[in-house]
């Protein structure tokens, strides 16, 4: 496995399974209030599963495809796939063990008791079997639950099932209904609260109704392939297509079959003929599975278990205007999500669907909120007469549907909707706005590093960029022409545009700082980023290293860079923050001989973000917006509670020195509460 554990670069895969080992460290992390530290189980849950549905499912497909095509993409798919498995285990037992040892004991101790249905006392079995009577028994098709040995058996993608081997000849495979709760709650004794799976109801009463049977019951789950395997995406309606391939998501290959580590190899093998899967599709998990939904699991004491709420902080500036317009004539507006209300962003639309001065609104939307004012304003304005025009991705996963949802609402309300590229995804999240004014056309726009999406703004920090600067406006205005299909190429000059300027410009950057480096003058480099994986960009800062730049980053998830290796990286330094907002916002940050150079953008540093997808980054202009994201950036890179070393040896280690306690994401909510511009 040299190949995937090199010093040169760490496998993307292996990479972001050390970024999710990072939130399972999260859920042993008592510093966390018990309830989050449940939450972050279920993000665990749900990454993984993603990450069989897409990760996997591309390895596997390339598995297939002849041997000189497939080295150009990945070398030794089968190796890969191997080592995934065991990466995969090892993280299963540390989240058994956790969820064994660590979270069922804390509930305990506040008083609540996660019980199996061998666990029920007379009472709550009584109350079992009504509930199942009652609510559960009408929605199980008993009749379609036994297979004999040599049946096919379909199973549903991401769904909670049971199954049990009857007799040598026959089994079972039952569903967990998903329109009911998962967790179900008894009534509480003498503040002492009693709650179970959905499946210990089940169980129970399947036990209950064939009691002259020997049975055990296994939980299995298997995750299916949610790529769309488009035919000829060059040709045709995309969007259309799409529709129609979405339902290919419940039926597509399985990539995972999860089942409980007790059952039987013999039932095993049963099974995998039943399902027509392999040993390699199988991985061993617990009694239970979907543990994504402890997303909703209840809480029945009065004691609150969470996080101390940290409301959306008031811009100090543009809180003084009743226009966000006059707001951005005064100045480049910054904000920063969750810390400052995503709140202007909605008022700037709003505004702009009533204002009369306004004629025209373009902007890119990646991924809607389900529903929101912020869409609302964008229908009311095309409905109020101005020129609409929305580029929707609907080729954003698992968001097509909405998207499409929504192009629908714009289009049928006098919206211009453009849908994605063939081959290309526009992942930039920008906006741009022309007003009227004494017959003359006055440009304003946002850029921003996060979705126009109201819902993540609470969950994910992200930077926005408001302003009206002419040169900005009118590049971002060109780029837009390109989206129409008016311009082939926007020039650009300020903006960096992929995939036309990003990845030229950047690399024009470093090189900037290895010339002041080998002229012995100071030279660095700071990049705050999601992911890290483009190979070219990594060489880069490789050589950059070797001519002397100091180089600090920080990465959340994927970081195929090896920092630290004499020769190649030792003046490199790569830390993870993780806590109870998702870091997105890209920084990027060039010492150019004293006099800083800051952009912020959508794009992080992988080949697709810089060479297939339309990105958008901006230069920070503006001194005070300049100063605030590198006050930001400092707080981050001094953090020693939740930042992670990420090193050759990726094993996540806290950073610990002697400095003043900073944790990064509380003391950026006070520096934003003391604000004041």
């Amino acid at each position: 496995m040299a190949s995937l554990y090199n010093n040169k670069y760490f496998h993307r895969d292996l990479s972001w399974l050390r970024f999710n080992h990072r939130v399972l460290q999260e859920v042993a992390d008592r510093r966390n209030p018990l309830y989050e530290r449940i939450k972050f189980m279920a993000i665990f849950s749900s990454n993984l599963d993603e990450f069989f549905r897409v990760r996997v499912s591309d390895i596997r497909q390339i598995k297939e495809l002849d041997k000189p095509l497939r080295k150009k993409l990945i070398t030794k798919p089968n190796a890969v796939l191997k080592e995934l498995k065991v990466q995969v285990d090892i993280l299963q037992n540390e989240f058994g063990d956790i969820f064994k040892n660590q979270i069922i004991p804390d509930l305990q101790k506040e008083g609540i008791h996660l019980i199996k249905y061998k666990d029920f006392s007379k009472e709550q079995k009584k109350i079992a079997e009504a509930y199942f009577e009652e609510t559960i028994k009408g929605k199980i098709d008993f009749d379609n639950t036994y297979f004999t040995t040599q049946d096919s058996v379909f199973v549903e993608n991401e769904s909670s099932y049971i199954t049990t081997c009857i007799s040598k000849n026959e089994f079972q495979v039952v569903q967990i209904p998903e329109d009911e709760p998962r967790f179900f709650v008894f009534p509480s004794e003498n503040n002492t609260h009693y709650i179970t799976f959905l499946d210990d109801i089940i169980k129970y009463n399947l036990y209950r109704i064939q009691s002259d049977l020997d049975l055990s019951y296994y939980a299995i789950k298997i995750s299916r392939d949610a790529e769309l395997y488009i035919e000829d995406e060059f040709s045709g309606n995309l969007m259309e297509k799409i529709k129609e391939s979405l339902p290919m998501r419940e039926t597509g290959q399985a990539t995972r079959v999860l089942i409980d580590e007790r059952m039987p190899e013999v039932f095993q093998n049963v099974l995998k003929k039943a399902l027509d899967i392999t040993h390699a599709d199988i991985v061993l998990g617990g009694t239970y599975h979907n543990f994504k939904d402890f997303f909703k699991f209840p809480n029945p004491t009065k004691k609150d278990l969470y996080f101390k709420e940290l409301p959306p902080i008031e811009h100090p500036v543009v809180n003084k205007f009743d226009s966000m317009f006059t707001a951005i004539d005064t100045k480049d507006q910054l904000l920063h999500y969750p810390y400052q209300s995503f709140e202007p962003v909605i008022k700037l639309l709003e505004e702009a669907a009533k204002d009369p001065k306004v004629k025209v609104i373009k902007m890119t939307l990646y991924r809607l909120a389900e529903d929101s004012r912020l869409n609302r304003a964008i229908a009311d304005a095309a409905k109020n007469g101005k020129k609409v025009v929305v580029f929707i991705e609907v080729k954003a996963r698992f968001d097509e549907k909405n998207n499409l949802k929504w192009g629908e609402i714009f289009k049928n309300n006098g919206a211009q909707v453009l849908y994605s590229y063939p081959g290309i995804k526009v992942h930039s999240k920008i906006l741009y706005i022309e007003r009227e004014i004494n017959d003359e056309i006055k440009r304003y726009c946002y850029i921003g590093t996060g979705n126009f999406n109201e819902q993540t703004a609470t969950l994910y920090t992200d930077f926005g960029l408001m302003t009206n600067n002419k040169k900005i406006t009118q590049e971002l205005n060109k780029i837009f022409l390109v989206l129409e299909g008016i311009f082939i190429v926007p020039k650009a000059k300020k903006l960096l545009v992929s995939p036309f300027t990003m990845r030229y410009k950047f690399v024009s950057l470093v090189e900037n700082e290895m010339l002041l480096a080998q002229a012995g003058k100071e030279a660095y480099i700071i990049l705050k980023m999601n992911s890290l994986q483009d190979k070219n960009m990594i060489k880069l800062l490789y050589e950059a290293s070797q001519k002397g730049v100091q180089i600090r980053l920080l990465i959340r998830g994927i970081c195929s860079l090896v920092p630290g290796i004499k020769g190649q990286s030792e003046t490199i330094s790569v830390t993870s923050i993780l806590d109870r907002f998702l870091e997105h916002g890209r920084v990027y940050i060039f010492g150019n001989g004293g006099d800083e150079k800051m952009y912020i953008g959508s794009a992080d540093w992988m080949t697709r973000n810089l060479s297939h997808r339309i990105e958008v980054v901006t230069p920070v202009l503006d001194l005070d917006n300049f100063k605030i994201i590198r006050d930001v950036i400092n707080i981050q890179l001094n953090d020693n509670v939740k930042a992670r070393i990420i090193d050759a040896k990726q094993k996540n280690e806290y950073v610990k020195n002697d400095q003043m306690e900073v944790r990064s994401q509380y003391m950026t909510y006070d520096y934003f509460k003391n604000l004041k511009q």
